[in-house]
């Protein structure tokens, strides 16, 4: 079997070079190009690429000889425009972002339904006063994206109590839901649901999927959650719903543009939470384990796991 060229285009090229190493995968010689004079020398020898996409993007016409690439990110939406290149099997990271997402929602929404940023004013302030509060026993949960994803975050909410309404492509069952439906049912689930979570991927399908109208939908009590992609919320008509009453609280990990321009308005809306795009990380460990298995399956000639449609945009 002849040899195979793994170029590794990231920034935690170090700790990917040695997990690599050790495993002592057949027949891979490993190179890493920790800048762009680099990565532009060394791109025409690479069989295979290990990297993160907005990094891979310039160099894809000079890859001449590139038949794979593992994405270290989930999110591949850079590499997906009509003007990149498709003559190659792309693979991102999937299932081991569920519990650091899950972790994320509730985190926030445990701290926004119990008040905890009060109190922690009011202990500078030596205050002793108590807020009322309502549990999450019982409360309704939206999920759009029922993937591995979204199932853990379902699976959450199960163990508080709530009710978890889904909605997907398919519209099929997953572990964890109460009930799922296809897109079209999405305004009449925003209507019962006191919490929205958005894990969607980015497609031509949803798109500013939420607009004005759509929030015209949504519970005033709600609180929307964004751990998905940016471009699934219209930000003017989320502001717009934020100051409008029409939405409680939202809760934003991705935007449109990133990073969040400093003079976008979404930063002084105060019933909006910012983070910038942390909601689950890709720590080497897991995106290691994961080529490792693809490249036994990439040598044996078996399908890959995490294989994007190029057309379906996922």
């Amino acid at each position: 079997m002849s040899q195979r060229t793994l170029l590794l285009l990231s920034q935690d090229n170090n700790h990917y070079e040695r997990l690599l190493k050790a495993a002592r995968l057949p027949h891979l010689h490993i190179l890493r190009a920790d800048n762009q004079a680099e990565a532009e020398k060394l791109i025409g020898e690479a069989h295979i690429l290990m990297a993160e996409p907005a990094r891979a993007k310039p160099l894809l016409a000079k890859a001449d000889k590139l038949s794979w690439m593992q994405s270290t990110y989930a999110g591949v939406d850079v590499l997906l425009d009509a003007s990149c290149r498709r003559d190659y099997q792309l693979t991102n990271v999937r299932g081991i972002f569920g519990p650091l997402m899950s972790e994320y929602v509730f985190g926030q929404l445990l701290s926004l339904s119990r008040q905890l940023p009060l109190y922690r004013e009011q202990q500078q302030q030596r205050l002793w006063q108590s807020h009322p509060y309502q549990g999450l026993k019982g409360r309704t949960m939206l999920i759009l994206g029922t993937g591995s994803i979204g199932q853990h975050i379902a699976n959450t909410a199960k163990h508080f109590g709530m009710k978890v309404l889904g909605i997907s492509h398919s519209g099929r069952e997953r572990a964890g839901f109460d009930q799922v439906y296809q897109l079209p049912a999405l305004n009449k689930m925003l209507a019962q649901s006191d919490i929205i979570v958005s894990v969607l991927p980015s497609t031509r399908e949803t798109r500013h999927l939420f607009t004005a109208a759509r929030f015209a939908h949504c519970k005033p009590d709600a609180i929307l959650f964004n751990v998905g992609r940016g471009s699934a919320i219209h930000e003017g008509d989320l502001l717009e719903a934020l100051r409008g009453g029409k939405l409680a609280m939202a809760v934003l990990d991705v935007f449109e543009q990133e990073p969040l321009p400093t003079d976008s308005p979404l930063w002084h809306q105060p019933n909006l939470i910012i983070t910038p795009h942390n909601s689950a990380y890709s720590f080497p460990e897991d995106v290691a384990q994961i080529f490792v298995r693809n490249y036994i399956r990439f040598i044996d000639g078996q399908q890959l796991d995490g294989r994007i449609d190029f057309d379906k945009g996922y």
